[in-house]
């Protein structure tokens, strides 16, 4: 019989975001964030190839990112609440961090796995986040989308895109729990 790790599955099966207009001051210590980027690095990794990186965003970035966002929003022609969206997600936030999906040439182990891989630091960093008593969330939006965005305010290589954008601090309030999927719509059980 295995061992319930049950302190473990309960947060799992409670777990919620946190969304970024309610995180504020303070945020994580640099030590404390390095906790939670190790714990995320211990996803699946088919081919031990890590193709993806973190980058952390303290505040002054984050404050550039926003200025960026508003020019690029206004390049693209943008209707003006998307462009406040994508704007106010960066010059808004005290700290955030940025998984890079970032696949290599391989002939074992296919692109797809390599984004999926990118996908499983994503959700450890958000869930050792939670676990770890701070407010975050992950999202993108079209700023992570735009390539000129990634290239100049990034710096990300044309192979590079950004996986998840991750503001982390603390919360202002808890929001209500919010629906969560059928579990019988959504499991086939194939017996033979």
């Amino acid at each position: 019989m295995p061992e319930i790790n049950q302190p473990v599955l309960d947060f799992l099966l409670s777990r919620r975001s946190r969304p970024g207009k309610t995180l504020g001051l303070p945020v994580p210590k640099r030590g404390e964030l390095e906790v939670m980027l190790t714990a995320a690095a211990r996803s699946p990794d088919h081919g031990k190839l890590e193709p993806w990186r973190f980058i952390v965003l303290e505040r002054g970035a984050l404050k550039r990112l926003g200025t960026l966002a508003k020019t690029r929003a206004s390049a693209l022609g943008l209707p003006e609440d998307k462009a406040a969206k994508g704007v106010s997600q960066f010059s808004d936030a005290h700290l955030a961090v940025i998984v890079v999906s970032a696949p290599m040439a391989s002939d074992k182990v296919p692109e797809v796995e390599q984004v999926l891989s990118a996908g499983a630091v994503c959700l450890g960093f958000l869930n050792a986040a939670l676990a770890s008593g701070w407010g975050a969330n992950w999202l993108t939006g079209w700023a992570v989308h735009d390539r000129e965005f990634l290239s100049q305010g990034l710096e990300l290589a044309d192979h590079e895109t950004v996986a998840g954008y991750f503001p982390i601090g603390t919360a202002s309030r808890v929001p209500p729990e919010r629906p969560r999927p059928d579990m019988a719509a959504k499991t086939e059980w194939i017996c033979a």
